[in-house]
């Protein structure tokens, strides 16, 4: 009832119970990108994470190859060992790797967890102008960690660039956290209320892949 889909479920849930509410849990309560991508810090989708980062330590001793480098430092990365990833990652960008993208953006991600925001403006300017760069969370992170370095300007273009209609909910979100805390509380109002009124006209995988933002839009419109 909350998402206005209420119906649809009803119906299927009434007329095929099991495989109804089967449905429904791992549509609407089991957000499955995240058990496929575990976040950073989170146990999310891996299995015996300990046991694993073991057998890939010591694959990684017996072959220390790029490849092996970087799938431990993701490892690393998304059980919360920030610094051993950024370690592994930095070795990993000599010689013909030194320009590669997957690491690239996973520097972005732990540096600015670790508030080197500096270091994330760097990485992030080595992506700056390819294509896939402008509606990526790279992109977010970089307005951010702009704005945490003091460059209000450079910032609050990054976030311009980011700002559409039905996309980049993100991106809007923290553009709204950005208007507030400069004192632009009207303009940081219309942002969350853009988000939020588009909300019912997002198709159901949008939505739930957008939900954690717009849910914090509504907490600051209630505010």
């Amino acid at each position: 009832m909350r998402k206005h889909n209420e119906q649809r479920w009803i119906y299927l849930i009434i007329f095929l119970p099991m495989i109804g509410c089967l449905a429904y849990f791992f549509t609407e309560v089991v957000d499955l990108r995240r058990l496929r991508s575990p976040q950073p810090g989170s146990f999310s989708g891996l299995i015996n994470p300990a046991g694993r980062i073991r057998r890939m330590e010591n694959t990684l001793r017996f072959a220390d190859t790029f490849n092996n480098r970087v799938m431990l430092a993701d490892t690393y990365l998304a059980v919360g060992r920030t610094d051993e990833a950024i370690g592994l990652y930095t070795e990993s960008l000599t010689g013909a790797f030194t320009e590669n993208e997957h690491v690239i953006k996973q520097l972005i991600v732990a540096y600015f967890q670790k508030g080197m925001y500096a270091e994330t403006i760097a990485m992030a300017k080595k992506l700056y102008g390819r294509p896939q760069f402008a509606r990526s969370k790279e992109h977010v992170l970089y307005a951010r960690a702009l704005e945490n370095t003091g460059d209000l300007e450079g910032a609050e273009r990054e976030y311009l660039k980011m700002k559409g209609r039905f996309a980049d909910f993100e991106a809007r979100y923290h553009y709204g956290l950005f208007l507030r805390a400069s004192g632009r509380g009207k303009e940081a109002r219309l942002v969350f209320g853009d988000i939020a009124d588009e909300a019912p006209h997002l198709s159901s995988r949008e939505r739930r892949s957008n939900r954690n933002w717009i849910g914090k839009a509504k907490e600051e419109l209630n505010r």
